[in-house]
């Protein structure tokens, strides 16, 4: 008689097996200091100066969301002379904070980058990025375009560290990544397209693009959009 076991992926949903996924998630703001201090009040921990990004004029400050993902507040970095092009996720004309956009855990990018073309996605190209940490510390890695359009930043980009520690590990533990939803004019081209790269989040008709993100945290659940 053949002994059945329990299938380890019964009851996981599209949904669960998406988030296991993500890599980190993006609040965009005009002034990284003070949106640091808002999230300090709502989760009861402070972000981490991530470290500058030359190329684009911004700097960072991370909370990790577990072992494996993190929430990045990215933002003009007020060192850095104008940029040409503009810095990503419209920072030029940014008055309030808003969730951007999302990325995915990776590897092989250029064969992904090949796939997701021929299901109509583009991603961009995959391109090489360094962030020297306050620490002293270079951390290297690989990513897809982070400004392809990509359904207004509903489709992550995706990204591959390599070697290099992963920033989760090394930033304060703020919660965990529970939920992520997204809203779209164009909802159901934008769920087929998720779909394409193996991705499965709840996106509904909207107005305007939105992307949702539910924490739970040490204070209770909370929302970031």
């Amino acid at each position: 008689m053949t002994e059945e076991r329990p299938d380890p992926d019964a009851g996981e949903t599209d949904l669960d097996r998406t988030l296991a996924r993500v890599d980190h998630i993006i609040l965009a703001t005009p002034d990284v200091d003070d949106t640091a201090d808002r999230l300090t009040t709502m989760l009861g921990v402070r972000a981490v100066a991530g470290g500058k990004h030359p190329a684009w004029g911004t700097r960072n400050a991370l909370i990790a969301l577990g072992g494996q993902s993190y929430l990045e507040i990215v933002g003009p970095d007020p060192g850095s002379p104008p940029q040409e092009p503009p810095r990503p996720f419209g920072l030029e004309t940014l008055s309030v904070p808003r969730l951007a956009t999302w990325a995915v855990r990776g590897r092989a990018l250029e064969a992904l980058v090949t796939h997701a073309r021929a299901e109509g996605v583009d991603l961009g190209e995959v391109k090489h990025r360094t962030r020297r940490r306050p620490d002293g510390l270079l951390l290297s890695w690989v990513m897809t375009d982070l400004t392809a359009p990509r359904a207004d930043g509903i489709i992550p980009f995706f990204v591959d560290w390599g070697e290099t520690p992963h920033p989760a590990t090394t930033s304060p533990q703020g919660g965990t990544l529970i939920g992520l939803s997204a809203r779209h004019p164009e909802a159901e081209s934008v769920r087929a397209m998720l779909r394409s790269l193996g991705l499965g989040i709840e996106v509904v008709p909207g107005e305007e693009p939105e992307l949702i993100a539910t924490l739970r945290t040490r204070k209770g659940e909370i929302e970031l959009r």
